[in-house]
């Protein structure tokens, strides 16, 4: 029996000019299976020559190596590993293999680095009960020195304008303010670009971006810039501190992304995760999901920055300071706003 596997790339980016439409027909066997995911990745995966060329990553090569691998005896779970395995060569955290039982995932651009990060010891900072706001999903307060600190977990729950407004007007008086953007996995690039409007008084050009037009590698649109206008609610006009770490990956990757655009923003901390392929996702012949980059968003100087950005300041999170209490980043970036 025979099932096809549809590749249908919607226009969720609005900058994207068009979409591409191709048919993939494999059988639900093993080996079907297997030629599907190598030959959806093959056609649609948009970071092939960046892999091979950082990586060493020969996706023919590949191929060879891990149809060596399957047979028609390979229990599912057997099967499933093999796949994760293939397409975890890529690195690539928005790349997973979804079945009922588990998540084939490569979190390597964080899991083989330091954390830099103890929920306990920010919480300490944020402090207890109404020590600390509110703005939906964002938590702030003013510290004893008179910086602003608010705490941006994730974007993948919305931030109303209003909320931000409250929150940048309740922090006017602030001296500076620090942005940890620490263990932020990413969510919606609508949300990364709402917070970034409030730190610009003007248009700025924080990238580009391109995507797969055909099935080659290579097959790629002209790059479209992206820009960040002003936010027409209130705008933060001091200095701003952002933190990160190997934790901070896909759309708050692409946040840090345009922060350092702005004259009056310094990134401190870790290396970002990276993360700037936009993540599409289809189904093999047998139901498993699979989720691969397809979009690519470059910086403003045409930059990957698909395994991570660079901070300003390098700052390690120091273990004795953590016994005490003491987050090594964020006192080293109260100490820069205050001197």
């Amino acid at each position: 029996m025979k099932a096809k596997l549809y590749i249908l790339l919607s226009c969720t980016v609005l900058l994207l000019s068009s979409c591409v439409k191709e048919e993939i027909t494999s059988s639900d066997t093993r080996r079907g299976n297997f030629e599907a995911l190598w030959q959806l990745m093959d056609q649609r995966y948009c970071f092939f020559d960046y892999k091979k060329q950082t990586l060493g990553v020969d996706w023919d090569e590949v191929h060879g190596r891990y149809e060596a691998m399957i047979n028609d005896k390979m229990t599912n779970m057997q099967l499933f590993e093999v796949l994760c395995n293939m397409v975890g060569e890529l690195k690539d955290g928005h790349v997973n293999l979804t079945a009922s039982y588990d998540l084939g995932r490569n979190w390597s651009y964080h899991e083989d680095y330091d954390k830099n990060l103890d929920e306990e010891v920010v919480e300490g900072y944020l402090g207890k009960g109404n020590d600390y706001m509110f703005a939906s999903s964002l938590k702030y307060r003013i510290l004893d020195d008179n910086i602003g600190y608010v705490r941006c977990e994730s974007f993948s729950n919305g931030i109303g304008d209003g909320n931000l407004s409250v929150m940048f007007d309740n922090l006017k008086g602030c001296n500076g303010l620090i942005l940890d953007m620490r263990g932020n996995g990413g969510g919606s690039l609508d949300t990364a670009e709402k917070l970034a409007s409030r730190f610009t008084n003007e248009k700025t050009l924080v990238g580009y971006v391109y995507h797969k037009t055909g099935k080659g590698h290579n097959d790629f649109s002209d790059p479209v810039e992206v820009f960040v206008e002003p936010s027409k609610g209130v705008r933060w006009q001091k200095r701003v501190v952002v933190l990160t770490n190997r934790e901070t990956f896909s759309a708050a990757n692409d946040f840090v992304k345009s922060m350092k655009r702005f004259p009056n923003v310094t990134v401190m901390g870790d290396k970002t995760g990276g993360g700037s392929g936009l993540p599409f996702s289809q189904e093999l012949p047998n139901g498993w999901g699979v989720r691969y980059s397809a979009v690519v968003f470059l910086d403003a100087d045409k930059q990957q920055i698909e395994f991570g950005i660079e901070p300003d300041v390098y700052v390690s999170l120091n273990q004795d300071d953590v016994v005490k209490g003491i987050d090594t980043i964020i006192e080293t970036a109260r100490n820069y706003l205050v001197n």
